[in-house]
């Protein structure tokens, strides 16, 4: 049976774009034969709302506290005054997937260029127009990738990946499960430290 690392993480997630310098350095040790697989978790439904008032401060200044407890993460909170915020993050979800059905490689790179987009960039990732821009500049065939965004299977797909990370009993984003010889193991996010959660791994899966 294989060792598998499950990621779990949504493109809009903030703290899932204060984690990915550390993550990087987690995959890029990570011992040849674990599996590392990317789980979206759909953080916030559909939803052609705005923002509520409260929301939005309580996100601007989530976004503070990321870039205090993580030196070197970066906001851009022009986003708050150029964009009409909604609470959903279902678009971008569902962007992921159907970049990644016309290369895998594009699910990483398509998660990248909507964290970009929305941090860096002040652009809104709920918004289709936006997804569509973002599929182009990583080298995406958009009238496909416009045409899959739209789909029920590409709907189902992302509530098959909720659910599996409803199944794997994380509730947090980013979280990370190792899943090995049939049980599973919670490994604790450390967005400073790739070595203490490959320390845990290690001791997770000796003699396994």
């Amino acid at each position: 049976m294989p060792t598998t690392l499950y990621y779990i993480h949504d493109p809009m997630c903030s703290w899932c774009w204060g984690f990915r310098p550390t993550l990087g350095h987690l995959l890029a040790e990570l011992p040849a034969h674990i599996e590392v697989v990317r789980l979206l978790g759909g953080l916030a439904p559909d939803t052609d709302q705005p923002m509520p008032q409260e929301m939005r401060l309580w996100l601007e200044q989530t976004w503070c506290k990321i870039a205090e407890r993580i030196p070197g993460t970066k906001f851009n909170h022009d986003f708050w005054t150029r964009c009409t915020p909604r609470r959903s993050t279902y678009p971008a979800c569902r962007a992921v997937i159907a970049a990644r059905r016309q290369d895998a490689r594009f699910d990483e790179a398509m998660t990248l260029a909507i964290q970009r987009s929305y941090y860096l960039e002040a652009r809104n990732p709920s918004d289709r127009d936006t997804l569509v821009e973002l599929a182009e500049e990583i080298g995406a065939d958009a009238a496909s990738f416009t045409d899959a965004l739209g789909t029920s299977e590409t709907q189902a797909e992302l509530e098959a990946e909720i659910e599996k990370v409803r199944t794997l009993g994380s509730w947090r984003f980013p979280s990370l499960v190792l899943e090995l010889s049939g049980s599973r193991w919670r490994v604790p996010v450390d967005y400073l430290n790739a070595g203490a959660m490959l320390e845990t791994i290690a001791l997770l899966t000796q003699d396994k």
